[in-house]
């Protein structure tokens, strides 16, 4: 297929992938002359997978081209593989917070405590000092019932993880970080009010519709 069609078939506007094709987002197209490519069903699986990397996730253009490498250049063990696409979505604190009172929780539930981790222990610690700076109290066990109700989500998904080919590990790995963070965000908003409504029922009609109230 032509460019043109590319774009009317992947409804991407023709300047996004000419955008993607010189940033090397998109790989290029057979060349038919020297003017004129042919582009084929990979180049529409591609497009896809950066619209919803640049889309649902949120990814910039760089931290797009670093998840595509981990994907085309599948060459690091499952554990380095981990840290390089957790890399990609984290956002490490400007400083270093405390770390003794997480370290602290987490040795408590048996999680090993070490260099490794370190980036993602101080996102936990960051976020915790956030919470105290905002004078929010958690509910009692409220972090060993989250870390539980991860380590429970982390090993489903360890256990799915794909073994015949490093190309099926790695795309797994790094999609599965990257694009369901924001369902696990977007499912704990539901299950809030789905929560809400087996605790107090749903809401009233006057809660609905604001302005308005209900006639006895």
């Amino acid at each position: 297929m032509r460019i043109s069609e590319l774009s009317r078939r992947s409804g991407v506007p023709l300047a996004t992938i000419k955008f993607y094709l010189r940033e090397r987002l998109l790989h290029e197209g057979r060349l038919t002359s020297a003017t004129q490519a042919r582009y084929d069903e990979s180049h529409l699986a591609r497009l896809r997978l950066i619209q919803a990397l640049t889309g649902p996730a949120g990814l910039s253009v760089a931290k797009t081209r670093r998840v595509l490498t981990l994907i085309d250049e599948p060459t690091a063990p499952t554990l380095d593989l981990l840290g390089s696409a957790h890399e990609v979505v984290s956002h490490p604190p400007a400083e270093e917070p405390p770390l003794e009172q997480v370290d602290a929780a987490l040795r408590r539930l048996g999680w090993e405590v070490s260099e490794e981790n370190q980036a993602h222990r101080a996102e936990v610690a960051a976020a915790v000092a956030a919470i105290g700076v905002a004078d929010f109290a958690l509910p009692e066990r409220a972090f060993e019932g989250y870390a539980t109700a991860m380590l429970e989500v982390a090993a489903m998904e360890i256990a799915a993880m794909p073994t015949e080919s490093a190309e099926a590990a790695v795309r797994y790995v790094v999609l599965g970080t990257v694009l369901v963070e924001p369902l696990l965000l977007a499912l704990r908003r539901l299950a809030q009010q789905e929560a809400s409504k087996r605790r107090f029922g749903p809401p009233s009609e006057a809660a609905r519709t604001p302005g308005q109230h209900v006639q006895p």
